[in-house]
């Protein structure tokens, strides 16, 4: 039996027989040709490259009906490249000046931006290589006649160990056939994690090198909660997660009986239960999951996989449809953009000398920097709020100076809506996200600011432990149990009381099990979180007493490692919600 861990993208657990899929691509039958036949081979290429967009709109319009026109659009973007015709230009002149192949060109030039992105060594630029590699298996597969994915024609169900799936291939993956997936590369931002969580089929990605170790055939078990694989078990761990799957089976029919109930302690203390959702047509599973209103709105979505900016009417029609969806009654609290310049194709050459963009020009410093796209958003916002309880919220804020300049550009914009005559809630709620330690020790001034905090404990962790959350060599060190990282979140829920403020976590601890009674007892009234996790921490907290909270968070407290926070917090898991905690 061999353990291996990684970074969990979508929960659930799986057991299943390994199937390894190629990593190395379609073979390419000849590098050269004879220069007499050039002009047949861009012929050849011209062809390819009509077929690869006709499938990139085939794939656009199934997705499309499938899971909505949001996840489609990738494939729109696909198509859009494909017929860039600086890109066939490329590669007709290797065809022509060097007598490359079609399939040569094609590869040479695909895998040479592809290697350029990953050069950069920054995850937001490695998760576009994958839609690289996509568009040229695609173009390939016309070329050589080979089919482009192989995973369509499942003989049987399994488990697929991949390098990488690309995003077409993860989102025409059929979750009656994929029990699960695993791959050695990946990261929680890329679109192939978005479409498994979508999909609902468990995944585990950033493994690092592990494939050398499997074969066809093996028994893997995928726990998409831990972010652990395990190839061929004992029969001890085997029997140990069939129990776990069979009680998730009924324990989910439980779960759904508490969908109407509120999330309130046995001694009648009421917490609030709010969904993270990053596309419109997410504000279903809200409901579906008995969300009190939406947490985190992710607005990054409308701005990837494009040459120019969503205009302000795409944003106002894509924000309101969330708010009329949610209900007036429930708060939608929407993100500002969170982006680096690095994935807004008309400003990345702006900064491509960065030397460490994840510390650089990103989140509301790009926005700062760029008044006209923050105005556009802040208005359409604005306008929304008209329909709901909207709030506003401005991400990686790290000193009261860049929070002070948000509030003067939406009091700004309020002013010049105002002048138009456009309705808008002028008290719409402010708030601010603490997600860098500079940002938690300066709480106490910043709460003075704001109407509320949201504690974004992804990027907290991460900065506070130096240790990249996509990184799988670092994994170890990125725990939320982690001393340091539970005083500064003990820190700004004791800064937001001294202003009566409302503090929520909206990081992936806020739908950890593990953390709930934590964070309950540490004073934290409201969490938000992916919505299939709210059941889970529904049922915990109508299983114990605020008290009991409260003995547990203090004792958690008093540990100086990780580890032993964790641990001790799995032990009075277990007592509450054994259903989700495996030794």
């Amino acid at each position: 039996m061999e353990i291996k861990r990684g970074i969990p993208v979508s929960p659930g657990v799986a057991i299943g027989t390994a199937l390894i899929v190629e990593t190395e691509g379609i073979q390419i039958p000849r590098r050269f040709i004879d220069k007499a036949r050039a002009n047949e081979e861009i012929e050849r290429l011209h062809q390819a490259f009509k077929d690869a967009v006709a499938d990139a709109h085939a794939n656009q319009q199934a997705i499309n009906e499938k899971l909505g026109k949001q996840y489609g659009a990738i494939f729109a973007a696909h198509a859009l490249l494909i017929e860039d015709p600086d890109l066939i230009r490329e590669i007709e002149l290797l065809i022509t000046q060097k007598s490359f192949s079609a399939e040569y060109a094609v590869s040479r030039t695909m895998r040479r931006h592809a290697k350029a992105l990953a050069a950069l060594n920054q995850p937001m630029f490695s998760t576009r290589t994958a839609d690289l590699y996509d568009i040229e298996k695609s173009i390939l597969s016309h070329l050589v006649g080979q089919p482009g994915n192989p995973l369509q024609n499942l003989q049987g169900p399994a488990i697929v160990l991949a390098h990488d799936l690309t995003p077409s291939e993860t989102a025409n993956l059929d979750p009656k056939m994929v029990y699960a997936f695993a791959t050695e590369a990946g990261g929680k931002a890329s679109h192939t994690a978005i479409m498994a969580g979508v999909l609902e089929i468990p995944a585990v990605v950033g493994l690092g090198r592990f494939l050398m170790d499997v074969s066809g055939g093996d028994e893997i078990i995928v726990d998409g909660n831990r972010g652990v694989i395990i190839v061929n078990p004992d029969e001890e761990t085997r029997e140990r997660y069939l129990v776990l799957q069979r009680q998730f089976g009924s324990f989910a029919k439980r779960l759904n009986e508490l969908r109407d109930l509120p999330a309130e302690t046995t001694d009648g203390i009421r917490a609030v239960l709010l969904g993270n959702i990053e596309f419109p047509t997410e504000s279903a599973h809200c409901g579906e999951r008995g969300a009190d209103g939406v947490g985190l709105y992710r607005t990054e979505f409308l701005y990837l996989n494009r040459t120019t900016d969503p205009n302000e009417s795409e944003q106002y029609e894509a924000y309101t449809s969330v708010v009329r969806a949610i209900g007036p009654n429930k708060p939608v609290v929407i993100r500002t953009l969170d982006l680096g310049a690095d994935k807004l194709f008309h400003l990345a050459d702006q900064y491509l000398n960065e030397k460490n963009p994840s510390l650089g020009v990103r989140s509301v410093r790009l926005c700062l920097r760029n008044l006209v796209l923050f105005k556009t958003q802040l208005r359409a916002i604005l306008r929304a709020s008209c329909h709901g309880d909207v709030r506003i919220m401005f991400p990686m804020v790290s000193t009261l100076m860049e929070l002070r300049q948000c509030k003067m550009i939406l009091a700004d914009v309020k002013e010049e809506l105002e002048e138009e005559g456009i309705a808008f809630n002028r008290k719409i709620p402010i708030g601010t996200m603490v997600e860098v330690p500079s940002a938690a020790l300066m709480a106490e001034e910043m709460a003075k600011e704001v109407n509320f905090f949201s504690i974004g404990t992804n990027d907290l962790i991460q900065y506070t432990l130096a240790a990249d959350r996509t990184n799988e060599h670092v994994a170890l060190l990125y725990s939320a149990g982690d001393p340091a990282v539970l005083r500064l979140i003990d820190r700004v829920i004791r800064a937001a009381a001294t202003q009566n403020i409302e503090v929520c976590v909206c990081g992936e601890m806020s739908g950890d099990p593990l953390y709930a009674m934590l964070l309950l007892g540490l004073g934290l009234r409201q969490l938000s979180m992916t919505p299939q996790n709210i059941p889970e921490i529904k049922k915990i907290i109508r299983s114990i007493t605020i008290e009991e909270a409260k003995v547990v968070a203090q004792e958690a407290m008093r540990f100086d490692t990780a580890r032993d926070v964790n641990n001790y917090l799995r032990e009075q898991t277990r007592r509450v919600l054994p259903e989700v905690v495996v030794n």
